[in-house]
């Protein structure tokens, strides 16, 4: 008769399970922010806090604004009382409170675009003339993508040291990320104009020579001298005209990407379950 199979004690050797490996691509460029110079920055702090202060651009908030209690249910009588007695009274509180909660001169507000969300949504829709930045964001990449963004754009832009500090406590908020200027402004088409000289070029190796192409744009003729000069032309004329171009450019250099391996969990730390509770002996 054959021997019945035995079980495997408890002494046996465990099977090592492989270690997952997860592969991830770094990006080969380092992209940041062109450095502003210090005239510069108190050149840029000055004049938007005296124009801010000049206009009156501030944010207020009810304080005495509070939750409504929880009503019990009461007898019809006195619930008619009440109602006459709180219109009554919420035709006298405009009266008192005029301006409310919000921002003064509404339409100085809707020229400008502050906080890194509004700054994006308006940067995709191609609507801003000027981009500023605080260096004080942390982490770096809640405005890294700025860079980019403004440069397809064609939209000059910098990072400013000291703009949260000094704008924000003028305009009534706590921070002041990001501040763009809508094309549409006319409370501050001085201060761009005097601005954007100053701002330094961004370099990003994809996307060369677009700030100047659109700054050479505007300085050449309308679009329709252009297109007439081009009808005037021959064909042979303008591949020639292409080609010198093509050579005058820079070519982008690619650079390989990084791979990088990243086992989790090294140490293999397991958390403790959280139904079992510890017994204590």
């Amino acid at each position: 008769m054959a021997a019945a199979p035995q079980a495997p004690g408890r002494g046996s050797v465990r099977k090592t399970r492989p270690l997952t490996v997860k592969t991830a691509l770094n990006n080969p460029y380092a992209i940041c922010w062109s450095a502003l110079e210090r005239e510069d920055m108190h050149f840029i702090l000055h004049t938007l806090e005296d124009r801010f202060k000049s206009l009156g651009l501030q944010k207020t908030e009810d304080k005495k604004k509070k939750k409504k209690p929880f009503l019990k249910k009461q007898s019809p009588d006195k619930c008619s009382t009440e109602v006459d007695t709180s219109e009554d009274q919420k035709e006298k509180q405009p009266r008192d409170n005029e301006q409310g909660s919000g921002w003064t001169p509404v339409h100085i507000r809707k020229q400008l675009t502050i906080g890194v969300n509004e700054v994006t949504r308006a940067l995709e829709k191609n609507g801003l003339l000027l981009v500023l930045v605080c260096k004080s964001a942390k982490p770096a990449l809640i405005t890294s993508h700025l860079i980019q963004l403004s440069l397809s754009r064609s939209v000059p832009a910098c990072q400013v040291p000291r703009l949260s500090e000094t704008l924000a406590p003028v305009i009534g908020l706590k921070c002041i990320l990001a501040l763009g200027f809508r094309k549409d402004t006319t409370a501050f088409v001085d201060e761009v104009k005097a601005i954007i000289p100053r701002v330094p070029s961004l370099h990003v190796p994809w996307l060369q020579g677009r700030l100047e192409d659109s700054r050479e744009k505007s300085d050449t003729e309308s679009l329709e001298s252009q297109d007439k000069e081009i009808l005037e032309t021959s064909f042979e004329d303008l591949s020639k005209h292409k080609r010198k171009l093509v050579e005058g450019q820079q070519a982008v250099v690619l650079q390989p990407l990084k791979i990088k391996k990243v086992i989790p969990n090294p140490n293999k730390i397991r958390k403790p379950p959280k139904g079992k509770k510890t017994t204590s002996k």
